[in-house]
């Protein structure tokens, strides 16, 4: 995987308070065990008609709003535990969601896939959505190392928590056994004087 240490980029806002797993991506579409092809079906339901042509309305089909940065309304990944969910975000390119309110089991899946969710304030959640409607080139600065947020277009910043295994997997572009094996030495010496 990939190191993640910063990242600046433009945002994609979806200001809509409570999304479950079943609109972030449809039932219908959990028969696929690949991680690939998910991120076609992200928002299915809002994305396209019942004809499968695109909702001009809906923001992922608006050109002006792009960026590896999603900003979603309070409550976002309720529902069912589909890890399905993490996969379309990661798999339409989406490095950051930014709300206010995580469900845990999507919060989890979400760092499984390398996607990371970062829980900021009402208010500067209020304030990234009014930033990005009056100028949709502002942009998010995540620093993970420092654990912050920073609202370029106005210098807002707040600080953000993450479990700490899970951000040395982040910032060392490890997933689970990554880890493990950077451990080995220390794993098998432990076993030696066991």
């Amino acid at each position: 995987m990939k190191k993640f240490v910063t990242l600046t980029s433009t945002i994609v806002p979806l200001p809509i308070e409570n999304v479950d797993t079943d609109q972030i991506i449809p039932g219908r579409f959990l028969k696929a065990t690949s991680k690939e092809g998910f991120g076609d079906k992200l928002f299915y339901n809002w994305r396209y008609d019942k004809n499968g042509r695109p909702d001009e309305s809906f923001i992922l089909n608006n050109p002006v709003y792009k960026g590896k940065i999603l900003v979603a309304g309070k409550n976002f990944g309720s529902g069912s535990s589909r890890e399905h969910a993490a996969w379309a975000l990661a798999d339409y390119g989406f490095k950051v969601v930014v709300s206010s309110f995580f469900a845990d089991i999507f919060k989890n899946n979400a760092m499984n896939n390398f996607v990371l969710p970062v829980v900021v304030t009402d208010r500067l959640l209020t304030e990234i959505f009014e930033s990005v409607m009056k100028n949709p080139e502002i942009t998010l600065t995540v620093d993970l190392e420092n654990q912050r947020i920073t609202n370029n277009a106005t210098g807002s910043s707040e600080s953000f928590s993450i479990n700490a295994y899970k951000k040395e997997c982040f910032l060392k572009g490890f997933d689970d056994i990554d880890f493990l094996l950077s451990k080995k030495d220390q794993i098998e010496e432990y076993e030696k004087k066991k």
